[in-house]
């Protein structure tokens, strides 16, 4: 991966919805060159897919919740299961294996308490394996990008 590469990236990161002329223009390139970087970079899976950014609160998933949760053992059966059972509910939208303790860090959405109590109750205090489970409420987001810095290592 070169300067260009990177460049690319950037900016559909930022839009990945613009024209492939308009990239093409941007980093300084033709076009056909560009559309074969850019089928490159999602070949080689670096680029993994496209999406749209959805403001949670105007589709009614208002609160973020961080759990964190040790797990009773973390063996590769158990992370694995674990994993398993967890990709099922769609109101984890992020979930990290950590280091230390606790042993996962998930980030949990949905509408309201009553909405989070039922998430508990009906589905994460279903999983086994899990010893110990603990959450904090974000009152509101200070920063958040979408965009991976793009710094050359040196």
């Amino acid at each position: 991966m070169d300067d260009l590469d990177r460049k690319i990236l950037k900016i559909l990161q930022q839009d990945g919805r613009i024209r492939m002329g308009d990239l093409a223009e941007q980093v300084g390139l033709s076009p056909t060159p560009c559309a074969r970087r850019v089928a490159r970079l999602e070949e080689d899976r670096i680029i993994t897919g496209y999406g749209a950014r959805v403001d949670q609160r105007k589709i009614g998933q208002a609160v973020t919740v961080f759990v964190t949760l040790e797990l009773d053992r973390q063996s590769v059966e158990v992370v694995s299961e674990f994993t398993k059972r967890i990709a099922r509910f769609e109101e984890v939208v992020e979930c990290q294996l950590m280091t230390g303790s606790p042993d996962i860090l998930m980030r949990v959405v949905v509408a309201d308490l009553e909405a989070f109590d039922r998430f508990l109750q009906t589905r994460l205090m279903t999983v086994p394996n899990v010893r110990n489970m603990r959450s904090s409420f974000t009152l509101r987001t200070l920063s958040r990008r979408a965009a991976l810095p793009m710094r050359r290592v040196v």
